[in-house]
């Protein structure tokens, strides 16, 4: 055997088999006593599953588990329902459990924990899926028995707690042949009502058996695709139905639904007046503020004497105007003493002045001539005076 670097890590070979077991084993249906059970602080369940001659460990989200009819404990006989995944960090397979059940609970019960595993399992009883209910519904829809003591508890409770809601009523038959199928058009229609912003969906107590239209499939798919939030007030607060998983909301009892569904009028006017309160004290206290600013303006130097501060100002006024005056007076003397000396020095530069002195310009054909040695004989010169000019001939 040769080791060369075709291998691979650990880490690499459990996720390969991670893969493996979560692609060919599906969802199984596994029978075995709990031993080991333990609920973490985080609200998962951890347990395991064994029989004479094996064991597999078992995991139950906080998500799932919540939704268990009974309380798991050691040497209970179960039969759970999940898939086989593995955790990698230990590289140990478990069962990711969706549902679980005690064996021998008879064959409604079964069923029921057969729809709820496959509807868990496709994400309907998820949190993030849920619709909020509105604070302050205008409008409710109430799917019920017409003549059921659920309707006039419902009603009763929003009498009382919020009169200015309106109440839709859609008749249903809750239990019988055909009752889930009345459920489900009465869902369908609702929605299809304009203005109904929640939706009570209820029914008083009874056994397993008259309950059994709100654990049908067909109510929970049309719970689902509901685009208004459903609140489920199905039976006692200790029954609970594929319905009341489904829904946005559980409530234990059609009253309880009820005052889930509408506010209070009675704490609403108290906030209101806690607001009143605040306001006016906070408008009472900024008037106090303000008059006291008027006061101490009405107080003060400028306010009681206007007439000092006017003439103030006009003294003030007068002085800039000197100013101005001033400026232009300076700059026309500056000006006036630089024009006398320019023209000194012109003057001191006149050539007419200098011939005055005895001094004499010679030219000749216009042209100057400064030095003797420049002319020649029998030319023709200029010789201008300061009174005259004479002409010359060089000998």
């Amino acid at each position: 055997m040769h080791i060369d670097s075709a291998s691979i890590t650990v880490s690499e070979l459990t996720s390969r088999i991670k893969t493996m077991l979560e692609s060919w084993i599906d969802t199984v249906y596994l029978q075995g006593e709990l031993s080991n059970v333990k609920l973490h602080s985080s609200g998962h369940l951890y347990f395991t599953m064994k029989d004479e001659s094996s064991q597999i460990p078992c995991v139950m989200w906080r998500s799932k588990n919540w939704m268990l009819s009974f309380q798991p404990k050691d040497g209970l006989k179960v039969i759970a329902v999940g898939r086989v995944t593995v955790y990698e960090p230990r590289g140990a397979y478990q069962l990711d459990t969706m549902a679980m059940r005690p064996v021998g609970i008879g064959n409604l019960q079964e069923t029921f924990e057969r729809l709820r595993a496959k509807l868990a399992a496709e994400g309907m009883f998820d949190s993030h899926r849920k619709k909020e209910i509105p604070r302050f519904p205008n409008r409710i829809g109430i799917i019920t028995s017409e003549s059921g003591a659920a309707l006039q508890d419902i009603l009763k409770v929003i009498r009382r707690r919020f009169p200015l809601a309106e109440v839709l009523l859609r008749p249903v038959r809750v239990q019988g042949d055909g009752a889930s199928r009345d459920i489900v058009r009465g869902l369908d229609q609702v929605n299809r009502t304009e203005g109904i912003d929640v939706i009570i969906l209820a029914r008083g107590g009874g056994s397993a058996e008259d309950l059994r239209a709100f654990n049908e499939e067909e109510v929970a798919r049309a719970i689902f695709r509901s685009e208004i939030p459903v609140v489920s007030a199905v039976g006692h607060e200790t029954d609970v139905t594929i319905a009341d998983y489904v829904a946005d909301l559980r409530a234990p009892t059609p009253s309880a639904a009820a005052e889930l569904v509408v506010p209070d009028k009675n704490a609403l006017v108290e906030v209101l007046q806690k607001y009143a309160y605040t306001l006016s004290e906070s408008t009472s206290r900024m008037l106090d503020s303000h008059r006291r600013h008027i006061s101490y303006l009405l107080k003060s130097y400028s306010f009681n004497k206007p007439h000092d501060l006017f003439r103030q100002l006009s003294q003030r006024c007068d002085e800039l105007s000197r100013s101005l005056h001033a400026i232009p007076m300076r700059t026309l003397e500056g000006l006036g003493s630089k024009c006398l000396h320019l023209h000194r020095r012109l003057t001191t530069l006149d050539p007419e002045l200098t011939l005055k002195r005895g001094y004499a310009i010679v030219s000749r054909q216009g042209q100057l001539v400064s030095s003797k040695t420049s002319t020649n004989r029998n030319d023709e010169l200029a010789i201008r005076f300061h009174d005259g000019t004479v002409h010359t001939k060089v000998v």
